[in-house]
Formats: structure tokens, C-alpha cells, sequence
């Protein structure tokens, strides 16, 4: 009964879902191309090979999913790989990290007809869903036809939780019939058992498994050219909105030139609206994209790139981790940590809760309170090139040592691939 309920609420909103496409091809012209494809509609045939299906909503589950994926390409060189995405973002992201390895199109909303369409088209043998995707339809579709479908890499924090809990018959059905769960921690494992999943078990973050590609590492160190290598970098990395404005504030008042901030917004749909933050408060910046070597009279750059997140970092000597300021829970510190860099976040890392406690206590990271203890702390380790390097050094270790999720995940799959 839940589930149907919650087709009829889907069926009232469907004019609001093409209302919500064109608005955000407002900004991002990609939400208005592909539409079909949200709607189970394929132009992309039928694979010839039997499909490996993996659902990566957006840029940060596609950048986890990188092991994952290698893995499976080098294990299965018979089946053909397909990623589903939900963003124009991820797609791109997919694009810049796999190429014509594997094939990628939208999942389609989670409609019974569009699911269906789905399923005929690419007849998956298995799916994976990652971190927190819970489709009822989609998930009863597969569950209906018999094909394993996976939920790996799961995390549910505690208001999530709270969040599904106030429809338990519909998350509890929906989590019943998934085949696995394998969560990131204990903690998401016993919410996710609380809602009513099935077979939970700890396989840890596929996020600790990521490798820093040598050639962003390369790209990396041109970028320091660029930046001048006898200044001090301080890179603001996936920084969300409002957070931009907390942070240009404080650099208005400040007239040191030997120390460069580095600002990354978590969206391309609003590096034109950060570069007008930096116009307004009078600050004299540049964009990445320009690529010309950055002038020492300027204060600040504008990251206005895709898929070189991994060269930021390399480039920084310290980055602030965006989303923690204000309470957007946070993005992933691991990339930061794998290349040695230390790590400032704020008080709202609730959706990378175990990992940022664990950081902190292990000293590869500093938790703020707000953008004024944040930007004491840049110039206290700034100008303490100890103290950075040590927090570099245990960033590195925590990451090597949490390492083996992806292993865990192909012993999961090995047990259901024909």
C-alpha cells in the first residue's frame, strides 16, 4: 500500500518534474538535452555482452566509484559496464574518468513505465546503487524480475534516517528486496538494518581506495608554476553557497599578498555568481580557465574547472573542505588526504561523520568553529611549514590504513555474476 501511495504522489508531480528540468537548464543548459532518457526513452542499443549496471548520482559517487569500476573491467572483460547518472555533472565527471570504457546514460526517474523501459532496454545481470539511493520502484522492478541488485558504499546518517523513518512502510519494503547492503561503517549498518534492510554487512569507503591519478599530480605541479612557487597556497575546495561570501569578507580586510586563496565551487552553475562575489568585495582575481600565470598583485583564483580537483590539491599547501561551514554537511576529505595535504573543516560534516572524527583524532585534519577560527588557523599553519608537513604525513596514513573497501565489494559481486 505504501507504494502506491507513492505512485500517485508521482503522478501529481510529474508537471512539476518538467517544470524543474527546464529551470535548471536555466542556468545549466545540460538539464534540457537527454530528457527522454529520464523518462526510460534510449537512442544508446541494447549491449550484445551482458551489462554490469552501477548507479553514480552525481560527481562525488562517480569519483568513488573509479576503483570500483577498474576493478570490474579488469575482473569481467566480457560485460559491458554501464553508469547511470542523475546530474549533468556526473555525466561529465564519467566522461573525464572512463571515456569509451564503459557506456553511461540517465537513469530514469523512478516511474514504473520509465523503470520498466529501463530494465528492457539494457537487461542488466546485476546493478549496484551507491552511498544512499533508495528507489521503491525501481528497486521492486529489479527484485520482480530476478535481477541482484546491490545497495554498496551505503551510508545513512542519523537525520536521514530520521527522514526515512517517517516513511517506514515504503524505505522498509524498498530496502527489504535489495539482494546486499554493504555499509561504510557500523553505525550506517545498524540504520539501515533499523529500516528494514536485509544481509547488512561493513565493507568500508570506496573513497579511501581512490589513488591520485599521476597525471593530475602533473597537472598539479604546472598549476603551482602558475601560482608561484614562493607563495603560500590556501585552497577553499568545493565550497557551497554562502560560503563564498564568509570567506571573501575576511580575505577583504586582509593585505598580505604572499599567501593565494584558491576558490573551488562545488557547482559550475555558479562560477560566474562567485566571480561577481569577488568583483563586488573589490578583489583582484583570476580564473583558472584564463590559464595564464597568476600575477603577484593577485589575491585570489577562481577554480572554474572540471575534473581537476585532485591537481588543486596537489597545487595547495592547506585546503578547507566545502559544505562544512554552513550546514550542508560536507564533502569528501579523503582526495586531500591521499596527496598529503592537511585539512580544515567546519562543524557540519555529517555526511562523511566517521571519517572527519577519525581524521581529526588521527591529526590529519582541523575541525572550526566558524570562517573566524578558520582563517586564524590558515595563517597559524601557513607560517609553521612543520606543522603542515606532520599533518601531511598522518593524512597519508590514515588513508593507506582504511583502505580495502573496493576488495570487499568484488567479493559481494563475485557471489551473484553468472
Amino acid at each position: 500500500m505504501p507504494r502506491i501511495y507513492y505512485n500517485v504522489l508521482l503522478w501529481l508531480l510529474l508537471p512539476y518534474v518538467f517544470i524543474h528540468l527546464l529551470w535548471r537548464g536555466r542556468k545549466q543548459s545540460e538539464y534540457r538535452q537527454r530528457i527522454p532518457e529520464r523518462f526510460g526513452l534510449y537512442a544508446t542499443p541494447a549491449s550484445e555482452r551482458p551489462v554490469l549496471w552501477l548507479h553514480t548520482v552525481s560527481v562525488g559517487e562517480t569519483r568513488a566509484a573509479v576503483t570500483l569500476v577498474q576493478a570490474l573491467q579488469r575482473d569481467y572483460p566480457g560485460h559491458q559496464i554501464l553508469l547511470t547518472h542523475t546530474t549533468p555533472t556526473g555525466m561529465a565527471t564519467s566522461e573525464q574518468l572512463f571515456g569509451n570504457g564503459v557506456r553511461r546514460v540517465y537513469l530514469p526517474y523512478d516511474y514504473p513505465f520509465a523503470v520498466r523501459r529501463f530494465l528492457e532496454q539494457f537487461r542488466p545481470h546485476l546493478g549496484v546503487l551507491l552511498e544512499t539511493e533508495i528507489w521503491p520502484n525501481l528497486i521492486h522492478a529489479c527484485h520482480e524480475r530476478s535481477i541482484p541488485l546491490l545497495l554498496l558504499n551505503a551510508r545513512l546518517s542519523t537525520r536521514s534516517a530520521a527522514g526515512y523513518a517517517r516513511f517506514g512502510g515504503l524505505a522498509g519494503a524498498a530496502l527489504s528486496e535489495l539482494t546486499a547492503v554493504a555499509a561504510q561503517t557500523a553505525e550506517d549498518a545498524t540504520r539501515l538494518t533499523g529500516l528494514g534492510a536485509r544481509s547488512v554487512s561493513v565493507m568500508g569507503n570506496l573513497k579511501f581506495d581512490i589513488e591520485p591519478p599521476a597525471a593530475q599530480l602533473a597537472l598539479g605541479r604546472q598549476l603551482r608554476e602558475q601560482f608561484g612557487v614562493q607563495r603560500r597556497v590556501f585552497l577553499a575546495a568545493s565550497t557551497r553557497e554562502g560560503e563564498e561570501a564568509l570567506l571573501l569578507a575576511e580575505l577583504a580586510q586582509q593585505t598580505a599578498t604572499d599567501v593565494l586563496t584558491v576558490i573551488v565551487p562545488r557547482h559550475p552553475q555558479r562560477f560566474d555568481e562567485v566571480a561577481t562575489l569577488f568583483e563586488k568585495q573589490g578583489l583582484r582575481y583570476q580564473r583558472r580557465s584564463a590559464q595564464q600565470p597568476i600575477a603577484p598583485e593577485t589575491q585570489v583564483v577562481l577554480g572554474d574547472s572540471m575534473g581537476e580537483m585532485f591537481a588543486y590539491y596537489a597545487a595547495s599547501d592547506l585546503a578547507y573542505i566545502g559544505g562544512s561551514l554552513l550546514p550542508f554537511g560536507g564533502q569528501n576529505l579523503l582526495e586531500a588526504l591521499a596527496v598529503g595535504k592537511p585539512v580544515l573543516v567546519g562543524p557540519h560534516t555529517y555526511n562523511f561523520a566517521q571519517a572527519t572524527e577519525q581524521a581529526v583524532t588521527a591529526g590529519a585534519a582541523k575541525r572550526v568553529r566558524d570562517v573566524e577560527e578558520l582563517m586564524a588557523s590558515v595563517r597559524q599553519l601557513l607560517e609553521d611549514s612543520s606543522a603542515l608537513m606532520t599533518m601531511g604525513e598522518q593524512g597519508k596514513a590514515f588513508v593507506i590504513a582504511h583502505r580495502g573497501a573496493t576488495a570487499q565489494a568484488l567479493r559481494l559481486i563475485a557471489g551473484l555474476v553468472a
